[in-house]
């Protein structure tokens, strides 16, 4: 079964426009099916392939002559040698649109790679696991507890009898045995692997290195190195707190989520409804998930997502988005039923950004329909983000 994907349009406008496209995101989030399903005209090569990733990556122009235009190059960070050839074929036609499109799922250094070659030639778009949006077209029905707890790899609801914990299970095992091992050669996955799962305990809090390394053991240096090889595979997501010149005292570290929550609760051992509805922790995953869908919106919308949290070390907002110096506001609550205590840190912040530069407050909560809370703050259902 096939689900639109809503960043589909701006992939398509993209290659409409650029010579260059890089589909960016983590594994088994769909970057080649959708490629295959919305560019069939396109030729398509994978590096998964070393004999086809070792001529990229050594003997780049008899790849490229190989290999005609318009061309889809899938996993293209296991050949980064290919780059600089790429702009020498991209600047011979520098007009024409849709040359390449390629794909990564390890984002530093293929970003590092496009900056210092493809500069100026391309269009870089993010895609996030199935939103909840997307995620209705496929046969349910889907309760919220399950929809957190089976998350949004598209596999899981191509195959409906898949067990999602026992999917992320192998999830995690394939992951530590390419990526971790690409990236880091890391000799003990075993410590890497209860350093994710340190990471999903601390998801949705203040990233404190010296805690993470405390837990599992390790370095601070290298629970920093670990940090950037899970966030640059798409693993973990850092979201990083808003300034504002009018307060002294917001915090400046950023907070820690994991990216999906199927992978959240499946690292946290959750395996049931029950279990999800009765964990301390279901507030954290609630947010995690609520960020997810934030961050989903906006890729789909501008190609990529820049969002903030506000905390002056009283009060906290979850989320804040800034739409030309005015804002949005969104918190989080596991709840059906938000209070106006609940709405007290949105108007703290309204009060302090100023009158005028608030565009909407809302509290992203269980409940069933839209209904305001407290003066400017309304109670916002998922179905309405």
């Amino acid at each position: 079964m096939w689900i639109d994907r809503f960043i589909g349009p701006r992939l398509t406008r993209a290659a409409r426009t650029r010579p260059v496209v890089v589909l960016t995101g983590a594994r088994q989030t769909g970057k080649t099916s959708l490629l295959r399903r919305l560019f069939p005209r396109f030729h398509f090569v994978s590096l998964d392939l070393p004999s086809e990733a070792e001529q990229a990556e050594k003997d780049p122009q008899a790849f490229l002559a190989r290999h005609p235009r318009p061309l889809v190059i899938d996993k293209v960070q296991y050949a980064p040698g290919i780059f600089r050839h790429l702009k020498v074929v991209v600047d011979a036609d520098r007009e024409r649109a849709g040359q390449f499109i390629l794909t990564g799922s390890q984002r530093f250094g293929l970003m590092q790679e496009v900056g210092e070659s493809l500069a100026g030639r391309v269009e870089i778009v993010e895609i996030e696991p199935l939103s909840w949006r997307e995620i209705a077209a496929a046969p349910g029905p889907w309760s919220l507890e399950r929809l957190l707890l089976r998350g949004g790899f598209p596999e899981l609801y191509e195959k409906p009898g898949l067990e999602s914990y026992h999917f992320y299970r192998s999830y995690i095992a394939t992951y530590l045995e390419r990526d971790v091992r690409t990236l880091l050669g890391v000799a003990s996955l075993r410590d890497f692997e209860r350093f994710l799962r340190a990471c999903a305990l601390h998801s949705a809090q203040l990233l404190n290195k010296a805690d993470l390394a405390r837990d599992v053991g390790i370095s601070p240096s290298t629970a920093n190195q670990w940090l950037s090889v899970l966030e640059a595979s798409g693993q973990v997501v850092l979201l990083e707190p808003w300034f504002s010149n009018r307060a002294k005292s917001l915090v400046k570290s950023p907070k820690l989520y994991l990216s999906d929550t199927g992978l959240l609760g499946a690292l946290l051992n959750i395996q049931t409804e029950e279990e999800l509805r009765k964990s301390p922790l279901v507030g954290a995953i609630w947010e995690a998930f609520v960020f997810a869908e934030l961050r989903k919106r906006e890729c789909a919308r501008r190609g990529h997502w820049s969002i903030n949290f506000w905390n002056d070390r009283r009060r906290e907002v979850d989320f804040l988005i800034d739409r030309g110096g005015r804002y949005q506001l969104y918190d989080s609550k596991w709840t059906e039923h938000p209070s106006t205590h609940d709405a007290a840190s949105l108007l703290h912040l309204e009060e302090t950004l100023g009158p005028g530069q608030v565009v909407s407050r809302s509290l992203v909560c269980r409940a069933r329909n839209r209904y305001p809370v407290a003066k400017g703050v309304n109670a916002l259902p998922l179905d309405q983000l």
